[in-house]
């Protein structure tokens, strides 16, 4: 499939808009042993969260937070050795389940705003973009199309080299983009980690891409 893309922006940024909704802030706040009225806005809830979390130690408030939002996928040691690591490494960047990543950076970043840079600042890259003929768009579509214009030392393009080319099975694309969201006609926003896709790998900012699928010989 042939398409043709059009790219309009890419940021950098250190949060990402709607990570953490107030119902999280009023359940991490019982959590470090605060009870607050969820008719308090989000900036006094979030004052609250970080003034509570202040008290305990960086890597006492890593392991609440994660347990709260990952207890489901790690468990208790998985935790414990992560709320360490978080302190030293970009954890979003490194950890070996790259479907967690997303969710370790929303942590992360919170976690380095409560204390003030204690932990390493991740960042993630937005690119808005459009892309045309609009059909059949995913994540793997997408990443496939970016191969173009992405610089030779992209981290995809060097691990995954087979993947983009439609050799391969590419799964990994669900967990590399984190967020793939439709805003228009042909338009749309793409998040993914700093890590995966920075601001300077762009080369082009329109070209044409022709995307190959992978076909299972068992099919």
């Amino acid at each position: 499939m042939k398409y043709h893309i059009i790219i309009n922006s890419v940021k950098t940024v250190d949060a990402l808009k709607d990570a953490w909704t107030n119902e999280d802030y009023i359940v991490l706040l019982e959590k470090f042993g605060l009870k607050e009225s969820s008719e308090s806005s989000t900036s006094e809830l979030l004052e609250l969260l970080f003034m509570a979390i202040s008290d305990f130690e960086p890597e006492e408030a890593a392991a609440i937070i994660l347990d709260y939002k990952l207890a489901d996928q790690l468990n208790e040691n998985q935790i414990e050795q992560i709320s360490h690591e978080m302190l030293l490494d970009k954890i979003s960047e490194e950890y070996a389940d790259i479907s967690l990543h997303h969710q370790l950076f929303n942590i992360n970043q919170l976690l380095h705003k409560a204390y003030n840079g204690t932990f390493p600042n991740a960042k993630a890259t937005v690119v808005e973009f459009e892309i045309t003929p609009n059909k059949d768009i995913t994540k793997e579509v997408v990443l496939k199309a970016f191969d173009k214009t992405l610089a030779n030392n992209n981290v995809i393009k060097r691990l995954f080299s087979n993947h983009l080319a439609g050799e391969e099975a590419f799964d990994e694309a669900e967990s590399i983009v984190w967020d793939l969201i439709s805003v228009g006609e042909n338009s749309y926003t793409l998040t993914t980690s700093e890590y995966w896709m920075s601001r300077d790998e762009f080369k082009d900012a329109e070209f044409d891409a022709t995307v190959v699928e992978f076909e299972d010989e068992e099919d």
